[in-house]
């Protein structure tokens, strides 16, 4: 009889647990939609969310214009923040896990340096042929954007992953990441000295991070590559939960640990490396976001982590590109200001904690 009431009692607590996780999920898609429109609705003219949703659904709406600020400006800015934001919080995601480091990111391990140095090498000494950034190479130029940022991503990320397996210690990994980052930073710095005046104060804007640059014509090329290495990341949860473990224990359940951490270099690379290419290099996200998942559904499960790091980090980025037109009237903050401003609190908050558990053991 007592067996069987831990056992009433166990599944009543997981049934309890489950219904938690499924209201807070609805919650995220219920905010990421409302979140959404608000994006749409709001800026240097204030257009009605009624409004806004019949300009979605094709209806007649009270002023033709707003149908061309919002379908022309604001939807694919609204499309590439939702994208940009999922995309950098499920890479970190992988970094975190990969790495066994909770402040693993990729602005923070110079994965997004590495992306903004292959962005640079095509950019910069594209400058001689095309007189605006990339504008007249069409879709060949937007895909050897996605390539040389993902090539210059996975470059430092395979490093750091080499030297991962020779430094134990967290600082010393960071430290590590800030070295790689300032060295592609310098290779930047002197492509700059090489480059046209026009070319430089076009890259040096890139570098501010921005989601209101991405075209139509260029979504037609991100939107596919972030939903094919979302796809792969939602592939490996498994593979993921298994090196949560360790590798011992991974290898036991068969899985070949090269190729699982290939496909999880593969599959960041391309997350960071694309939204770098086209927005820039953002900070913060990919190190908040995981965090904030792993506390609202108190869980390291990666098939629950990855769906609502998805959802969360298009929320966050949303909101961030909101409040970089909402600041200051008539001008647009830096990106990059913002995701600080939201991702800092978070970090410190990791940090505290981790030190706090160190100093009182459980």
């Amino acid at each position: 009889m007592l067996i069987q009431k831990s056992k009433f009692k166990v599944t009543l607590l997981n049934q309890k647990a489950l219904g938690i996780k499924i209201i807070i999920f609805s919650s995220l898609l219920i905010g990421l939609i409302f979140a959404f429109l608000l994006d749409l609705a709001l800026g240097s003219v204030d257009i009605p969310i009624n409004e806004v949703v019949k300009i979605l659904l094709g209806q007649e709406i009270e002023k033709p214009i707003w149908a061309n600020i919002i379908l022309k400006f604001r939807l694919p800015k609204a499309l590439t923040a939702t994208l940009a934001g999922a995309a950098l919080g499920v890479s970190g995601l992988q970094m975190q896990t990969l790495f066994k480091n909770p402040l693993a990111g990729p602005f923070v391990l110079g994965i997004s340096s590495g992306a903004s140095l292959g962005v640079a090498l095509v950019v910069l000494t594209a400058s001689a042929t095309t007189p605006t950034l990339l504008a007249d190479l069409g879709y060949l130029g937007d895909f050897g954007l996605v390539i040389a940022a993902s090539l210059g991503a996975a470059s430092v990320l395979g490093m750091m992953l080499v030297v991962s397996r020779r430094v134990q210690d967290t600082m010393t990994l960071l430290i590590l990441g800030l070295l790689f980052g300032y060295a592609t930073s310098a290779m930047v710095s002197i492509l700059l000295q090489f480059s046209s005046k026009e070319r430089i104060q076009n890259y040096v804007m890139w570098t501010f991070g921005s989601f209101a640059g991405v075209t139509w014509k260029q979504l037609v090329v991100l939107t596919p590559v972030i939903f094919l290495s979302l796809f792969l990341a939602v592939l490996q949860s498994k593979s993921l939960n298994a090196l949560l473990l360790g590798e011992s224990y991974a290898r036991s359940l068969g899985l070949t640990v090269q190729k699982t951490r290939f496909s999880i270099i593969t599959s960041a690379s391309i997350l960071a490396g694309a939204i770098t290419a086209f927005c820039g290099p953002i900070a913060f996200l990919g190190v908040a976001i995981p965090h904030l998942c792993r506390s609202f559904f108190n869980t390291s499960d990666h098939r629950i982590l990855i769906p609502s790091v998805t959802i969360m980090g298009a929320i966050l980025a949303l909101v961030a590109d909101l409040f970089s037109q909402l600041w200051v009237s008539q001008m647009v903050l830096p990106l990059n200001a913002v995701t600080a401003l939201i991702g800092t609190p978070v970090v410190t908050w990791v940090i505290l904690r981790r030190n706090s558990q160190k100093s009182f053991p459980s």
